[in-house]
């Protein structure tokens, strides 16, 4: 029961994963008018020193295609405000003007918050890199279904598939749910940690692609060696014939055999959470946003006046502005 259980988990969240990518596929990215007016409504205090428009998203090092959940959106830079006030007042505008699922988002040093409208979701969040508003569009309506589908195909596949090893001998089950658990376990980890944090709001397939580089390697080497010491305890275990002094032999060469299992098993064992923090901080480092370089301050013309001993030439476009203005008066 409890392998039944351990493969409906992974698999069913790898299923998960196929299924949010499938179910929101399709949608289409904002305009920017509707935007930029939907930002000064919820934002009018604040002005963005720096906005971006994504056509293509970029999640955990992964590029999403373009009619991907997540793959239109425009994100607004903002100053660092250490009183928390962005947050204050998109919490406060969002409430007003009738959000829907106004929920916190963590962040530091404050938390932000995300809020749907109109197919639209906005969240504001914080990180070392500074503060930023998001917009993109909301999941499809087929979304949730065909999530629930992903799911649900993926544990039934997960129970079967170790129900099939569960009832081969040892040490079938052992090899095949150490590589199992060992290839899905970060995966598995990173998607919960991200649903409970964002609810699918923002893609979670993205983390497989960008995990399979660290896991793949590690998996193919556990799998030669448990097929090396499948081979050999099945070589050393044939039918025991002759001499008790053969049984004997025989008998102590199975225990060996078992020893290297378990050696082996216990070297995956601890092989899995090394490679599980060194994935965790590639993809924290590889999934902070890239901070955009501040336009450089422009110093405010001075006007001229009664004490101005110099008279400045006007530039190409100043005295190109300068007859029209003077016709249009």
């Amino acid at each position: 029961m409890a392998m039944l259980l351990l493969g409906a988990v992974l698999l069913g969240t790898v299923g998960l994963s196929v299924g949010s990518w499938y179910g929101g596929r399709g949608v289409t990215p904002p305009s920017d008018d509707r935007v930029r007016s939907m930002t000064a409504e919820l934002l009018p205090d604040a002005v963005p020193y720096d906005s971006t428009r994504v056509v293509h998203g970029h999640r955990w090092g992964v590029d999403l295609a373009a009619d991907d959940l997540g793959s239109g959106q425009v994100v607004f830079w903002y100053l660092d405000r250490a009183d928390c006030g962005l947050s204050e007042q998109l919490r406060r505008n969002a409430a007003k003007q009738g959000w829907q699922g106004l929920r916190r988002v963590p962040g530091y040093p404050c938390d932000g918050w995300r809020a749907e409208r109109d197919g639209l979701t906005v969240t504001l969040d914080y990180s070392a890199s500074g503060s930023r508003l998001t917009v993109a569009p909301a999941v499809p309506d087929r979304f949730l279904a065909v999530t629930v589908t992903g799911i649900l195909l993926g544990a039934a596949a997960g129970a079967a598939l170790f129900w099939l090893a569960a009832r081969r001998r040892r040490p079938v089950p052992l090899l095949v749910g150490t590589l199992v658990t060992v290839g899905l376990l970060p995966g598995v980890a990173l998607t919960w940690a991200s649903v409970d944090m964002n609810r699918l709001a923002e893609p979670v397939w993205p983390i497989w692609p960008a995990l399979a580089p660290l896991l793949v390697p590690l998996w193919l080497v556990l799998l030669s060696m448990g097929l090396y010491v499948l081979r050999r305890r099945q070589n050393r275990t044939g039918p025991a014939t002759g001499s008790p002094g053969r049984r004997a032999e025989a008998g102590i060469e199975t225990s060996r055999s078992d020893m290297r299992t378990t050696l082996v098993m216990t070297v995956a064992g601890v092989l899995a959470p090394l490679v599980t923090a060194a994935a965790l901080l590639l993809l924290f480092a590889r999934a902070q946003p890239d901070r955009p370089a501040a336009e450089p301050v422009v110093p405010w013309p001075i006007e001229a006046t009664a004490h101005t001993t110099s008279h400045p030439s006007p530039t190409g476009t100043e005295a190109e502005a300068s007859p029209r203005a003077s016709s249009g008066g």
